[in-house]
């Protein structure tokens, strides 16, 4: 069954949206269709199916640090698009708080679009891998 696009990015931004293990979405192989678990989210809002953690009749969307887009991403961009920072960045990443600072730099050299966009084709190209990779037919 062909699964959306759209729906998929939608399920990966919500897993990606906390710290690992913290939000879960999976795709029913058969269905295509996708369900939510969230340490935050009441149980009674969506039913789960019994079987969700059979990995044979569910795929589990994954994390954005499972795909490499997390500080791995940061560092591809930098040192692509921002070279001569790239020693400042590995700086900022040594402590808390460094995706704030890591923004706020990016606002200084008037990166943030460019971010932007080299973001989300990092992630809609590694989405479509991990499809290719487990055998998901996108719709879109």
């Amino acid at each position: 069954m062909p699964v959306s696009f759209k729906d998929l990015e939608f399920a990966f931004d919500f897993v990606s949206s906390g710290r690992l293990g913290e939000n879960q979405a999976y795709i029913s192989k058969e269905t295509g269709k996708t369900y939510w678990r969230s340490d935050y989210m009441d149980e009674s809002v969506e039913e789960l199916p019994e079987d969700i953690d059979d990995g044979e009749k569910y795929l589990e969307v994954p994390h954005k640090n499972d795909l490499d887009l997390g500080r791995t991403l940061v560092f591809d961009f930098v040192a692509a698009a921002l070279p001569d920072d790239y020693e400042k960045v590995r700086d900022i990443f040594r402590s808390k708080g460094a995706y704030a600072r890591f923004k706020d730099l990016l606002g200084y050299r008037k990166a943030v679009d460019r971010w932007h966009e080299f973001e989300a084709k990092a992630t809609q190209d590694a989405l479509r891998a991990w499809c290719k990779e487990n055998a998901i037919e996108l719709a879109d």
